[in-house]
Parts: structure tokens; C-alpha cells; sequence
């Protein structure tokens, strides 16, 4: 692991379920979980398919554009590392593709951000190993 000098907020855990996504974000691809056995796409990246339970996982290519379906402005510091961005946003994204993620929205006022805001994916590299998929309006 590298060091982590500059990036001082919390950073996901790479687990086997979703050492793929995290893999393809580096590479600043977006892909999702989809089952062979019954087609149904989800997210986050279980190892089995919520639709049917079937453990026939492969990886799909997302088109990384979806629609702000809900949002909050964040206005306490509950993660220390996070204040000095306050006020700042946290939306969740309905991807094109059904499922929804939760993430940042940025190269917006917060003031601007509303429901059902077409947006597109962008990858901020945090560290050698972890690139956070984050959104920007189209």
C-alpha cells in the first residue's frame, strides 16, 4: 500500500467481492456487477445476484451518466477530514443501467443541484490504489 501523504478522508476497503470495480476505476472505467444467469445488474458489488442468488457473476461496462435522484448538503463536521469542505454535498445517482450510488457531485454550487439533474461520472485518483468515482452535471 502506498503512502497516503495528501488524501487525509476515509478511503474504502478493497474486499474480493469488489476488487474488479475498484480495479476498472483505476483505469478510470466504470463497470457493474451482472449476472450470467439472469441478466440483472447491481450495485454495490455482491458476490451474488440480489434478483435470483445465483453466484454466475460477470462485470458489464456502465456508461458512468445517470440522474440525481436524491441529495443532501452535509453542514456538520461528523468526519474531521471533511471539514474544511463544508458545506458540501452527498447525492445518490440513479445510473442509467437501474442501480443507484451514492457519491459526490462536483463542478456545481450546491445551491444548483436538484432532482432529477442529468449527470455523468468523473474519477478523482486519491491514491495509487483507490480512484472514487464522483459525478459532474452534463
Amino acid at each position: 500500500m502506498s503512502d497516503h501523504v495528501g488524501y487525509t478522508k476515509p478511503l474504502p476497503t478493497v474486499t474480493h467481492e469488489d476488487r474488479e470495480f475498484w480495479a476498472a476505476a483505476r483505469e478510470h472505467r466504470f463497470v457493474l456487477p451482472k449476472c450470467q444467469a439472469c441478466g440483472h445488474v447491481w450495485f454495490p458489488p455482491y458476490a451474488s445476484c440480489p434478483a435470483c442468488l445465483s453466484f454466475d457473476r460477470g462485470w458489464t461496462e456502465a456508461s458512468g451518466r445517470g440522474t440525481v435522484w436524491g441529495f443532501t448538503i452535509m453542514r456538520q463536521p461528523y468526519i474531521p477530514t471533511f471539514e474544511p469542505e463544508l458545506p458540501y454535498n452527498v447525492v445518490l445517482v440513479e445510473l442509467e443501467e437501474g442501480p443507484m450510488v451514492y457519491s459526490n457531485l462536483v463542478g456545481i454550487d450546491n445551491d444548483a443541484i436538484a432532482c432529477g439533474l442529468p449527470v455523468e461520472a468523473e474519477f478523482e485518483d486519491a491514491t495509487d490504489e483507490i480512484t472514487l468515482i464522483k459525478f459532474r452535471p452534463v
